[in-house]
């Protein structure tokens, strides 16, 4: 393990170890609150992870992309193009889709004088969850495909 290149693996599995993995549980801590303390704590833990995600995801990115410009085959291997895009397409839904579902529960979150879960909560979580789950998909789309690389 003395080539750069070598290095940068290493660097790039670590980050989706980091980055990837804490994200694939961000859904299961909402889920399991039923509380109304219950979710506050769990996406005060949710803010908390997210930023190994965000971290990893950015190393996972350049590491990435760092490979690819060591060995320029890569960009000729259809596997890694289809990586990449899929990557960038999950990093959009961050700053998009996920924010703007997001940001209706967190400002309800936020109010000190809510007491009781407020119906609206349940139909803006499961809009929140579905794109998690869509983003996890994407996610686990690319790691099979670094794995077996089909084409």
């Amino acid at each position: 393990m003395n080539s750069i290149y070598s290095w940068i693996v290493v660097i790039h599995i670590f980050s989706a170890i980091v980055g990837i993995g804490p994200g694939f549980i961000l859904t299961t801590i909402v889920k399991s609150a039923n509380t109304l303390p219950e979710i506050r704590h769990a996406f005060s833990i949710k803010k908390k992870l997210h930023i190994f995600v965000m971290s990893g995801g950015i190393l996972l990115l350049a590491s990435g992309l760092l490979m690819g410009m060591l060995r320029p085959m890569l960009f000729q291997q259809g596997w890694y193009i289809t990586s990449l895009i899929l990557y960038f397409f999950a990093l959009m839904l961050g700053p998009t889709a996920l924010k703007r579902s997001s940001a209706p529960i967190k400002k309800m979150l936020a109010d000190p004088h809510l007491t009781d879960i407020p119906e609206s909560y349940h139909k803006l979580v499961k809009r929140l969850l579905r794109i998690e789950y869509v983003e996890n998909t994407l996610l686990l789309t690319i790691i099979l495909l670094m794995i077996t690389k089909p084409f």
